[in-house]
Formats: structure tokens, sequence, C-alpha cells
């Protein structure tokens, strides 16, 4: 089977195509799964761009979509020709979470799905919402999972609430659509007037352009009749989570879902404790969390945003294009 391997020290020229052993059959509790698509994540990004290192020839990709081709003995929950989605901790099945880092998630502590087949334990994956593409399930492992939990287990998130979303990448539009179904008011950030627009297209009620208006904070406050958001969906860390914690409601609720803007930085605790407002950091989320989300989307009809997708062997060009930013919403590998 065709694969990819990231050889080190990594870098977005050490992506290789090689050609490896078929996995074989699947054994007691596994299943087969020919792999089909796959979605870029910044974590993926950070790993093949050497930021997070990896051990030499790890097959990157923690997202991936497919057909089961057979499974082992005990497996009830699939069979063949079913088709499914990977999930992004496959140990974490339910409840609280049980890790702190990225040993068991694959593309990154273990080998990830750039490659056409995997025999994993069934527990690994879920099934894929009923009409979906292999390239729209994929989307679902980190960036769909990341934005429900933010908005929906964690956050509550009630109709007639208000969600500040800032930026257009995947996770960023996912909340823009879930925060839409479950009758929220959206408020989206981005420095691209092209961009807010599709947003617009999407269901944003309000769009604010941050190279226009730095103080994106007062503009939320602004739309908010000077209450503030109920919720933020945080991806820049440092450089931006000032302005959040100024744009939120008094007991309000902040997704830190991502450090775009660098790993550490001042935290206006104060303004945090007087504002009496939930901070709270997030990695994806349970096999448990995605089941319900799948729930949801066959529920609501709700779609992903796929941008571009590239066959598996150009993994390095659609890199670069996520490097780039010039993306709205999601890139996929299909193959």
């Amino acid at each position: 089977m065709k694969a990819i391997r990231l050889r080190s020290p990594a870098g977005l020229d050490k992506l290789e195509v090689v050609t490896l052993d078929d996995p074989g059959q699947p054994g007691p509790g596994e299943i087969r799964v020919r792999v089909h698509a796959s979605s870029l994540n910044y974590h993926d990004l950070a790993v093949v761009a050497g930021h997070m290192p990896t051990e030499d020839g790890r097959i990157p990709m923690s997202d991936g979509a497919g057909v089961v081709e057979a499974v082992g003995s005990g497996v009830t929950e699939f069979a063949a020709g079913d088709h499914v989605v990977s999930t992004f901790f496959p140990t974490w099945l339910n409840g609280d979470p049980p890790l702190a880092d990225f040993s068991t998630t694959p593309g990154d502590g273990v080998d990830g799905y750039a490659r056409e087949v995997v025999v994993m334990p069934w527990t690994a994956f879920t099934h894929a919402p009923k009409g979906y593409s292999h390239a729209e399930a994929a989307t679902l492992t980190t960036a769909g999972l990341t934005a429900w939990r933010a908005l929906v287990v964690n956050g509550g998130l009630r109709a007639g609430e208000t969600v500040l979303v800032l930026g257009t990448g995947g996770v960023s539009i996912f909340a823009l659509q879930i925060a839409k179904a479950m009758g929220a008011t959206v408020i989206v950030t981005s420095s691209s007037d092209e961009k807010l627009e599709r947003a617009r297209k999407l269901g944003a009620d309000h769009l604010v352009n941050y190279r226009r208006e730095e103080n994106w904070a007062e503009r939320a406050l602004a739309l908010t009749g000077g209450r503030g958001v109920d919720h933020v969906v945080e991806v820049g860390g440092p450089g931006t989570l000032a302005q959040s914690i100024a744009a939120t409601r008094i007991g309000g609720h902040i997704a830190l879902i991502g450090v775009l803007t660098g790993l550490g930085g001042p935290v206006p605790t104060a303004a945090l404790m007087a504002r009496q407002q939930r901070l709270q950091g997030l990695i994806v989320g349970s096999r448990q969390h995605q089941l319900d989300l799948v729930r949801a989307i066959e529920a609501t009809g709700m779609k992903p945003v796929v941008d571009r997708s590239f066959a598996l062997p150009d993994i390095a060009e659609a890199f670069h294009l996520q490097r780039s930013g010039g993306h709205f919403g999601k890139i996929a590998l299909e193959f």
C-alpha cells in the first residue's frame, strides 16, 4: 500500500511517498479500514514542520475516513461496507479526559492516516454521518469535534446566546455552523473581507475585520449592547486572549482551543477574575462526544466546508496552502 512517511529532521520537504506491506486481516476486536480521505489541522502542520517532534518515519495525519473492509471476532458495531471516521484519542472513549499529551494520537504519538489501509481497534472509529463524502467525514475527527466540545459539551450553548468566533479556519467555521444550527447569534472576525463575506453566506450575523478594527473587543461589546458575548472560540492564545476576556460578558465562557499567536504570554487575571468568567482549555474530545456530534449532524443536515482537496502524494503542497492561511474552512486529502 501507498503511505507517507515523515523523515527527521522534520519539514515539509521531508514528506516522502513510500510503499509498505499490507497490514493484513483484523484480529479480535479490530477492523480493517480502506482509508479514502484525511484533513489538515494545525496540529498536523506542527508535527510535519518539526515544531512538535515525533519519531523518524512517522506516518502523519490525525484524521482518517474510509470504508470497513473486514471485522475481527467480537466486533458488533461495524460491518464490511460501513463508512467510518477516526477518533483523535483512540483510547478516550467516555468520561473525563484521561491524558494531557498526544502519545496516543494518530499522526503524532503513533502512526496516522496518510496511508491507504489501517487495521485498528474498532473503538478508534465511529460511523460517519449518513450522506457525507469521505473528505467531509474526515473533517470531524479534530476540527468538528473541537468546535462541538467547545460550544456544546463545555459551553452548554443555548438558543439566543451570542458566540464570538476568531478567524475562518476549520474549527472556527465549524463553530459558526454549530452555533447557527443551535439558534445562536454569531460574530466572526477575520483580516479578509472576502472570507468574511463567505462567513456571512454561512449565516454569520456580524462581521469584524480586525485589520481595520484592531480593538475588536469594543466592537463585540457594541454589537451586544455593552453586555458582552456569551462564548468565545479562542484560537489565538496570548495575542488575542486579553481582547477575548474584554469582549465576554460577566460570567461568560471562553474556550481556549488554539495558540496561534504563541505558546505563552501574560494573562489579564484581574480582568478574568473581576468578570467571573470561565476560561477552559480543551483538546478535541472523546469517542462519545464524536458519537453525539454525528447524531447532531444527521439531525440538522449540517455539512462542513472543504475549501480544497489534494491527492495523497501532494501532501506537502496541501500543507503549504494551510501555512499560507489562504484557505477557508478545511483542506482535505483524498485518495
